[in-house]
């Protein structure tokens, strides 16, 4: 990637500080986590969550809501955050139990494991839009969160790049519904590719009864 002016440099700095204004409500001493999920609309594979703590001082350019950066961007972010994050937590909840418990449900199911698996407990989570039920910890739930919030815009991408990277695995195994192009949503090509050769294991079948003839006589 091009390096960057002063002046650019100087302005994304600026842009940042502007989206730690909710981390630097709290003392230092306080342990913030932003949370937030991928998958919860395509018709196949799981839905991943995703819980980072970030340094108070942390420095990462181009933090951003994950579906505003390019694929290539996202894969440079999701290492650097790796690197410098004080912890990341990732929760994965496949389509069985989409299925079974609804995606909703489920993804607060995948949030729940993503805060579990941090491995130390953040006093304040950071959520995008939602207040995650049966977690005994402070929430602030931000509209839009992923846009305005550095934790949770590092959330979504360790989320996203974690999804994508599963689903361009399956593509290998199912390689008939192009699951690395569209990664499970719901594009022409995939719902012609499901209606041609059906479901195959990943598939949510609460999501796809209205594309598949025969579903609806369960």
């Amino acid at each position: 990637m091009r390096k960057l002016t002063e002046e650019k440099r100087l302005e994304e700095l600026k842009r940042l500080e502007i989206m730690k204004e909710y981390e630097l409500n709290y003392d230092s001493h306080v342990l913030v986590c932003g949370i937030d999920e991928a998958g919860r609309g395509p018709l196949a594979g799981p839905v991943v969550a995703g819980a980072v703590i970030l340094p108070r001082d942390c420095e990462i350019l181009f933090l951003n809501d994950s579906k505003k950066l390019s694929e290539k961007r996202r894969e440079a972010l999701f290492e650097e955050i790796e690197e410098k994050a004080l912890a990341v937590g990732l929760g994965v909840v496949g389509p069985d139990r989409i299925d079974e418990i609804n995606i909703l449900q489920a993804t607060y199911e995948a949030m729940r494991s993503a805060v579990a698996k941090l491995g130390i407990m953040p006093e304040i989570l950071l959520n995008d839009a939602v207040t995650i039920p049966d977690l005994d910890i402070t929430q602030i739930p931000i509209v839009k969160g992923d846009g305005k919030s550095v934790s949770i815009a590092a959330a979504s991408i360790m989320a996203k790049v974690t999804r994508d990277h599963m689903m361009e695995e399956y593509d290998k195994l199912f390689p008939q519904y192009g699951f690395a192009k569209h990664k499970g949503y719901g594009t022409p090509a995939h719902i012609a590719a499901l209606k041609e050769h059906g479901p195959c294991p990943i598939h949510r079948r609460s999501f796809i009864k209205n594309f598949i003839s025969g579903e609806n006589d369960e």
